[in-house]
């Protein structure tokens, strides 16, 4: 038995912090690190023309969803894995026609997007949201291997970009 009663200000401190110990413990992954709320703004970042470097792109699964019963015609959804070597670059591309969700798994790597003046940077654990409104590049300025998994819906199947 504890030592004082939950009515002190001691017993009340340390059963505050237990509760949010126990509940960072089962948190869902965050939503990734988002532009500063002064650097947002339309074309804040010109296209850079940049050739993927150190990147391995390796589709999982993928589901031809015009031949299912989800209405959803012209589209591939597909789950990607990406593996970002030291320096490595994933070249601008756009999300214009091509909503992704990204879930870094590993390392920590630095976004540079058309609607923030400012890099962002991602961490493993994070999750991001690739909306028709951004394109962008990302870049690994660290040391360690970053990897990446990516669920999109293709529409043009003869789309390299990353």
């Amino acid at each position: 038995m504890l030592p004082f009663t939950s009515n002190s200000r001691l017993g009340r401190g340390l059963l505050l912090a237990a509760v949010v110990a126990g509940a960072s413990a089962f948190a869902l992954p965050a939503l990734a690190g988002g532009c500063p709320a002064d650097q947002k703004k339309p074309n804040a970042r010109e296209a850079v023309d940049l050739k993927p470097v150190g990147v391995t792109d390796t589709v999982i699964a993928s589901i031809d969803v015009s031949k299912a019963p989800f209405n959803i015609d012209g589209r591939n959804f597909r789950m990607r894995k990406l593996t970002i070597e030291p320096g490595g670059i994933v070249p601008w591309h756009s999300h214009a026609d091509r909503p992704a969700i990204i879930y870094i798994t590993e390392g920590e790597i630095v976004e540079y997007a058309s609607n923030c003046a400012a890099p962002i940077v991602h961490k493993a654990g994070d999750v991001v949201a690739e909306t028709p409104d951004v394109s962008h590049w990302w870049k690994n300025l660290g040391d360690k291997t970053v990897v990446l998994l990516s669920a999109d819906l293709l529409k043009d199947t003869s789309d390299h970009n990353m």
